[in-house]
């Protein structure tokens, strides 16, 4: 017999699979028009953020949420932002033709360190399993792209994530280039859950349409293997993600903005 809370959880990913749907064909539409307004004009358009969109937890766009984002955005948090003030710098939105060629050792040990507002996040990554995910971060780190940029959702009903990686703050940017997806029969998923302290790439639903975009899941998430698991949050990191998602979001229904003040401050990817 199916539990109030198995329903609960079934219905959250139905209403997940079916924004990324509407979300994907939106973008397709929007890319279309943007070609034939390119050939009448002439102009050359370089990279399409339409394309970097990471729709996972990504709320629809209809005019319902909208007003629901404007009358959250003038309602304060009843909560106490546990983070500290951002670093001074702004996030840089370069953007590239493809991917970085290969640089990293595979057999190597690599880390990553989101320093953020909020506290450390210490991340072992899975680099012989995820190279081309590992790859790109570690060059996006060097680049300091993810330096002074907002973790932009956070979901805390259904599925339990934290979402960054998007310079622009908005969920539609990125590096410019897709990468492939890896590792998605990783032996940490099972019976379709992303596991707490799992960090995983974003996409567009599509496949192979990984970017910049990232999420970090603080709390056992029932999700479809689409999306790349490319590492593991460490116990203090996870401490920073618990509290983080313990202040809530913007909303009051589960999905958008962290009340919480969530900026990288600075990431870095070392070798060991």
């Amino acid at each position: 017999m199916v539990t109030q809370e198995q329903r609960k959880r079934q219905l959250a990913r139905e209403k997940f699979l079916r924004q990324q749907q509407r979300r994907t064909t939106a973008r397709r539409k929007a890319r279309m028009r943007n070609s034939v307004i390119a050939s009448v004009l002439g102009v050359i358009l370089v990279g399409s953020l339409a394309l970097y969109t990471t729709d996972v937890l990504k709320g629809d766009d209809d005019k319902s949420n909208t007003a629901a984002e404007a009358t959250d955005a003038t309602t304060p948090s009843a909560v106490a932002d546990p983070c500290k003030k951002p670093a001074e710098g702004k996030a840089k939105t370069a953007t590239w033709k493809k991917e970085p060629s290969m640089t990293i050792d595979k057999s190597a040990k690599y880390t990553m360190k989101l320093a953020t507002t909020c506290g450390d996040i210490d991340i072992a990554l899975k680099t012989k399993a995820a190279p081309h995910t590992v790859n790109s971060f570690d060059f996006l780190a060097s680049k300091g792209y993810f330096d002074h940029t907002k973790c932009h959702r956070l979901t805390t009903n259904g599925i339990y994530v934290l979402q960054c990686g998007d310079p622009t703050g908005s969920g539609s940017g990125g590096p410019g280039y897709t990468i492939p997806d890896e590792n998605l029969k990783d032996k940490s998923l099972k019976d379709n859950v992303y596991p707490a302290g799992t960090i995983a790439m974003a996409n567009t639903g599509q496949k192979h349409t990984g970017g910049s975009q990232f999420f970090l899941v603080y709390q056992d998430s029932q999700l479809p293997p689409s999306y790349t698991p490319f590492g593991t949050v460490s116990e203090s990191g996870m401490t920073v993600l618990k509290k983080i998602a313990a202040a809530g979001e913007s909303t009051g229904a589960g999905d958008g903005a962290p009340n919480a003040t969530v900026v990288i401050n600075k990431a870095t990817v070392t070798k060991s």
